[in-house]
């Protein structure tokens, strides 16, 4: 069987799926190809990890239909608090300061899949899903994008778009290098319940091996983000469960009471790759196919979404000019828009860790008076209280709360 649509999007996960879904409400085909099953995606031991969603993002979810279905179920940011190891100065992020609104909400990520495994089916007259399955070549021409998929089945398309994670595929077939290296931490991840509210407080503890993360998920329950050096995670994650509770709470402290370890214990490698080229002819990358960052400011997530939305506006407007979504001028636009705002995140994300997973005494001190000093000055603390929120920059129409 043939498919004919305007988009092949490769990957339906969250940049996948929340691209497949602005585009199909907004009247423009796409053929979403994942090789996963989405049975298989559903089950509670498939992804342990929650992701801190900016409250742009949280715009746009609400804009293509992806918001309601998880609502319930997340929590608001209200306050961050940066804090250096055993350090008295801090940072201390208060939303007040800068409106009504929370920093972001807290959501776990099966919560986003089933909400795209939901929603998609939903666009059936625009949007046909095709997993599991898998693309096995594709070739591109002045007419259009063709592939090939596992089962028999072909696509045509005017563009294919890759949004198929860090390894992508997508990416390698076309050629586009990409620059990448190691970061010799390992991730490790985990659910706690406590016995004290965490009164929607995420903390932010830099410690000599890489931050240590507790964001405030739903009731009296917290996602850890603990980050190791690579040799020394496996020492960890081996440990039987009364030695790591107490290699937990000698990081996580008393001030929540209690805890109890509620999940699995996943551990993931940590690493930065991002690739200069985010396009080629009559093709586009987005999400972690084009850039994959440190996790240290919670904005991995929220970067995908944001090109997600930038894409689809651009591919919109175009199919509304009678233009082709294909052609190099519609996705230089895209590119023109999101590789600048990309690399500085992953300078900045870089950076950061490079300077807090550091035990020099001189640097110590450094950025210790530097929380301290932007925790004095109200200006510049409202200046990233506003990156943080993710209202930094040229936001897509559907991050400000609009349609297209």
């Amino acid at each position: 069987m043939e498919h004919a649509v305007d988009v092949l999007i490769v990957g339906g996960a969250f940049v996948g799926g929340t691209l497949a879904s602005a585009l199909g409400q907004a009247g423009v085909t796409a053929a979403v190809v994942d090789t996963a099953d989405p049975a298989a995606q559903a089950a509670p031991d498939y992804d342990g990890r929650a992701s801190s969603l900016a409250v742009t993002s949280k715009k746009l979810l609400d804009g293509v239909g992806l918001w309601a279905p998880i609502a319930d179920n997340t929590n608001p940011i209200e306050d961050i608090r940066v804090t250096d190891n055993r350090s008295p100065l801090f940072l201390h992020y208060d939303h007040r300061e800068v409106g009504d609104e929370p920093f972001g909400y807290m959501v776990e990520n099966q919560d986003i899949r089933r909400a795209v495994q939901t929603r998609l089916p939903g666009l059936s007259d625009t949007v046909t899903v095709l997993a599991p399955e898998r693309i096995t070549a594709f070739e591109r021409d002045a007419a259009g994008v063709r592939a090939w998929l596992a089962g028999g089945d072909t696509v045509r398309a005017r563009v294919i778009v890759g949004c198929d994670g860090r390894p992508s595929a997508t990416r390698r077939a076309a050629g586009i290098p990409i620059t990448r290296w190691d970061y010799g931490q390992t991730g490790i991840v985990l659910t706690v319940r406590h016995e004290i509210p965490h009164d929607n407080v995420a903390q932010e503890r830099f410690l000599p091996a890489g931050p240590f993360a507790i964001l405030p998920l739903k009731g009296n329950r917290s996602c850890i983000v603990w980050t190791e050096r690579t040799e020394t995670a496996p020492l960890i994650t081996n440990l039987d469960s009364d030695a790591f509770h107490k290699e937990l709470e000698r990081r996580f402290g008393r001030y929540l009471g209690d805890l109890a370890v509620e999940s699995p214990v996943w551990s993931y490698p940590v690493s930065i790759q991002f690739t200069r080229q985010f396009v080629s002819r009559r093709l586009a990358l987005a999400g972690d196919a084009a850039h994959g960052m440190h996790y240290i400011a919670g904005q991995g997530m929220n970067m995908g979404l944001r090109d997600a939305a930038a894409l689809a506006e651009v591919l919109v407007d175009a199919r509304r000019l009678g233009l082709d979504v294909g052609d190099s001028s519609v996705l230089e636009r895209y590119q023109r828009w999101r590789r600048f705002d990309t690399m500085l995140m992953l300078a900045l994300t870089d950076n950061l860790n490079r300077l807090f997973s550091n035990s020099i005494p001189p640097v110590k001190l450094a950025r210790d008076l530097g929380l301290g000093v932007v925790d004095k000055l109200p200006p510049l603390k409202r200046t990233f209280m506003r990156h943080a929120m993710g209202q930094a920059g040229d936001l897509p129409r559907l991050m400000r709360g609009h349609g297209l």
